[in-house]
């Protein structure tokens, strides 16, 4: 692999780094067709980029501090190249986070690089290095990883449990503003259920668990997944899977409705 210089990972912001404005009025339109449109991928990545500001230049800091992520930059280091490699991850043992991965993105008609086309609808700032491009794409697509790894599905409330997840791990006010919209629609939905609890155990397991930004992902695929969750920390998500077959029906069932009143 190619190595990059050590100026290229050093952690230093450019010298002209420009502040990045928080922008609430993109943020409410973007979290307003996002409502509309669950399946519409791309608004969220306009709802955390109007409310990051500049905490993705606290997590680069943060990664490049550590001897992996130094790692990972000096390799240029392409997640989606591994998880791509469907044939390789296939015949990996039964039970393994590749394998694992494989099935979930199988099963769920997914992609390894997904998200890359929807995240493109958010213009990136001009000034980013090498190295934070390099950091900034491994969080975007390591974003199902997180799902099997935490064992929070992609149902409407596994992505909310995972985005509570992903909010303490990351503190992007954004993935904050998209659990607190949802977890009050979802609570509206289902009064009964008690959805709160399913959140605040997002909330709790992100705190707990291991830096998952920093991990080393590529490693990690061969390794049994319960013993990559004993490693990394994170705990099993029993609150989730106690209402998950529930939400998911009603879910299913006002899709359902939706679709028949649309065509109606």
């Amino acid at each position: 692999m190619t190595t990059a210089s050590p100026a290229e990972f050093n952690g230093s912001a450019p010298a002209k780094r420009t502040r990045k404005r928080i922008e609430p009025l993109k943020a409410i339109r973007a979290i307003r067709a996002l409502i509309a449109d669950k399946e519409d991928t791309g608004q969220v990545f306009k709802i955390i980029d109007a409310l990051s500001g500049n905490v993705s230049d606290r997590q680069f800091k943060r990664f490049i501090a550590t001897g992996m992520g130094q790692r990972i930059v000096a390799e240029r280091r392409d997640i989606i190249a591994a998880l791509n490699d469907r044939e390789r991850l296939s015949r990996l043992p039964e039970g393994t986070l590749g394998r694992t991965y494989y099935e979930f993105m199988a099963e769920e008609n997914l992609t390894a690089d997904g998200l890359v086309d929807a995240s493109r609808e958010v213009s990136l700032r001009d000034e980013r290095t090498e190295a934070e491009r390099i950091f900034g794409d491994r969080l975007r697509d390591t974003h199902d990883l997180w799902h099997v790894t935490t064992g929070y599905g992609r149902d409407g409330l596994g992505e909310l449990a995972l985005l509570a997840f992903s909010y303490v791990q990351t503190r992007n006010r954004g993935i904050g503003f998209i659990v607190l919209v949802g977890w009050r629609l979802s609570t509206k939905r289902n009064p009964d259920l008690k959805l709160g609890r399913v959140i605040r155990e997002g909330f709790r397991h992100g705190k707990r668990a291991k830096w998952l930004p920093a991990a080393d992902w590529e490693a990690l695929l061969d390794k049994p997944l319960e013993d990559v969750r004993a490693l990394l920390n994170i705990a099993p998500p029993e609150a989730y899977r106690a209402v998950e077959p529930i939400t998911t029906e009603r879910e299913r069932a006002f899709i359902e409705r939706e679709a028949l009143r649309k065509a109606a």
